[in-house]
């Protein structure tokens, strides 16, 4: 159970310092990164204090602690995953409108120049 629990702690430390490597390297913004140093600060000190680790798997109705706090690293991922999600899915919705507001810009840029009958071209 202690290697499990020390193993959980190392890669909690391990995701916090890349968090912190990418946001100083600029890779990800602040405002995502809170998600994963938040979710790893969690799982990390509920792998450090045995007694939080006992009440939280208590409250869960689960014997063994370090299963609670796989189950919790899973959640906390999940949730996390599902955000990430909608804020891909609105991006995405967002670049289509974009695309569709510089396709008609670029018509109306086009319907300028090109001259009618009986007229010369607006912009040279």
């Amino acid at each position: 159970m202690d290697r499990l629990l020390n193993f959980t702690t190392g890669l909690s430390l391990l995701l916090i310092v890349l968090v912190l490597v990418s946001v100083r390297r600029a890779h990800i913004r602040v405002e995502y990164s809170v998600s994963w140093l938040t979710a790893s600060a969690a799982i990390l000190a509920l792998s450090r204090s045995r007694r939080l680790l006992d009440a939280f798997a208590r409250a869960l109705g689960i014997e063994d602690p370090p299963q609670a706090l796989m189950l919790l690293a899973g959640c906390v991922f999940v949730v996390i995953f599902f955000r990430f999600s909608l804020i891909i899915s609105k991006l995405k919705d967002d670049n289509i409108a974009l695309a569709q507001r510089v396709a008609i810009l670029e018509y109306r840029l086009q319907s300028l120049n090109t001259p009618h009958e009986g007229q010369e071209a607006r912009i040279p």
